[in-house]
């Protein structure tokens, strides 16, 4: 299915915050077709039946949008694979691979576990925050379906300490389960350092363990030897609830939204310059320009850029709105659709700036355990920052990120190095015109800073 042959559902985001310095989450569901809680056109639908109260779906409400989740007669591993289902959380590995190995790695002594990463690390990205807030019975069928797959009997859900809503939201939602007695596995919540690779898998791992909350590299594929040297599947909160969708109706239900490539629906942070903030459940592929019309358009008269993927993502010019958000669609201008998510910057905004306050935001949260984040990290925040200011030493500026970003590139322990090159390097491929006049002297000294940045969480690691 082709973008145009759905249009994308909404949920508003009100003005309120929900955690220290960071926009409020989705409360307020507002379809652009008529259907409350997803896209036109076939696909299967994560956002079906929400509360117009913003009050999480309880059982009952949970079972008449979406049908008791089968439990038997289905070989759910081929299910995953037939279905094409990519990772939601960023990485976009294959779920059924996943399943598949962790399931083969099984023994009597060994049996697998399931982690549900619900963490949401990404400071402005609410699409978990909706799901778990909302409609978390649709998570847990996730977590059950995925458990089932792979012979688990346990089922741990990992969050951060920064949201209370979430956990209050799945134990309220475990309790009614509970009392209904479902065919469940055992279910756990463990809520870990507010940091923001702190989300990252391994990371969460590790903390689940008794270590410290940072990555870390891992020979052996965590679906082999993870959790206790148990098989462990770790999949993000949206990946799962898609799977108890596809259990219920099929792959070629999943299939019939998205691109032969990335089939089916995706919840997509929509934020910044548009009328009604929020997240946005679509086709994957859908383009830009449509995400933003279904985030009530955009609210400023000449958008200056367009941020996709993250914090650490991609800076692409306000005219790419014709781009598909998917991984090819933008893999044309060197970007990814990463946590999915769009910041709109303002008229009145700089992306030169911008730039030097993310770059340092994130240096402030490395871990410091290799060369590249311990030094890398600050020097392309110090510099940036040269090159925001314009002072005398911004004519240099550029050349020195464009080399000090290939040092630190694909040398980290983890990806956070990585990602911050990707923000630095697409702000000098892709806006020469502004980066030329901040090195020439001349920054813009009357651009109002628009990226909500949250301060440093809790500050530990464990």
């Amino acid at each position: 299915m082709s973008s145009a042959d759905a249009a994308p559902t909404s949920l508003a985001a009100r003005s309120g915050r929900d955690r220290a310095g960071t926009p409020g989450s989705a409360e307020r569901p507002v379809p652009a077709d008529g259907a409350a809680g997803g896209p036109a056109g076939g696909g299967l639908r994560l956002l079906r039946g929400l509360r117009v109260d913003g009050a999480p779906l309880t059982l009952t409400e949970h079972l008449a949008a979406h049908g008791m989740l089968p439990v038997s007669g289905h070989d759910l591993v081929g299910l995953a694979e037939a279905s094409g289902l990519l990772g939601r959380g960023g990485a976009g590995f294959p779920l059924g691979t996943k399943l598949r190995a962790a399931r083969a790695a099984s023994t009597s002594r060994r049996r697998p576990v399931v982690v549900v990463n619900a963490a949401e690390s990404e400071p402005a990205s609410r699409k978990d925050y909706v799901l778990v807030t909302r409609t978390p019975h649709l998570v847990l069928d996730g977590a059950a379906a995925a458990a089932l797959a792979i012979g688990a009997t346990q089922a741990v859900i990992w969050l951060h300490r920064g949201r209370p809503q979430m956990g209050a939201a799945l134990e309220a939602a475990m309790a009614e389960r509970v009392a209904a007695r479902l065919a469940d596995p055992t279910f756990r919540l463990v809520a870990g350092p507010d940091r923001y690779v702190s989300g990252q898998a391994v990371a969460a791992v590790a903390h689940l363990g008794g270590g410290r909350a940072v990555p870390f590299p891992s020979p052996v594929p965590m679906a082999r030897r993870g959790l206790g040297g148990r098989p462990t599947l770790v999949s993000n909160a949206e990946t799962l609830a898609h799977l108890a969708l596809l259990v219920r109706h099929g792959a070629a239900a999943f299939r019939a939204a998205g691109t032969a490539a990335e089939p089916g629906t995706m919840l997509v942070t929509v934020i910044g310059a548009v009328t009604t903030p929020g997240v946005i459940e679509a086709p994957v592929g859908t383009a830009v320009a449509q995400l933003l019309q279904a985030a009530g358009g955009v609210s400023t008269a000449a958008p200056r850029a367009l941020l996709v993927g993250g914090y650490a993502g991609s800076w692409l010019p306000a005219q790419s709105v014709d781009l598909p958000y998917s991984r090819a669609g933008l893999a044309s201008a060197g970007a990814d659709p990463g946590v999915a998510m769009v910041v709109v910057l303002p008229a009145d905004s700089c992306p030169v700036m911008e730039t030097a306050r993310l770059a340092g935001w994130l240096a402030d949260e490395r871990v410091g355990q290799c060369g590249p984040c311990l030094n890398g990290l600050p020097a392309l925040a110090a510099e940036s920052r040269v090159l925001a200011c314009g002072g005398p030493d911004a004519a240099g500026a550029p050349a020195r990120l464009r080399r000090w970003a290939g040092m630190v590139e694909g040398r980290g322990a983890c990806h956070h190095p990585d990602g911050v090159v990707r923000l630095v390097r697409s702000l000098l491929l892709g806006f020469e015109h502004e980066v030329a006049s901040h090195a020439a002297g001349n920054p813009c000294r009357a651009a109002v800073p628009s990226i909500v940045l949250p301060g440093r969480g809790d500050g530990a690691w464990r």
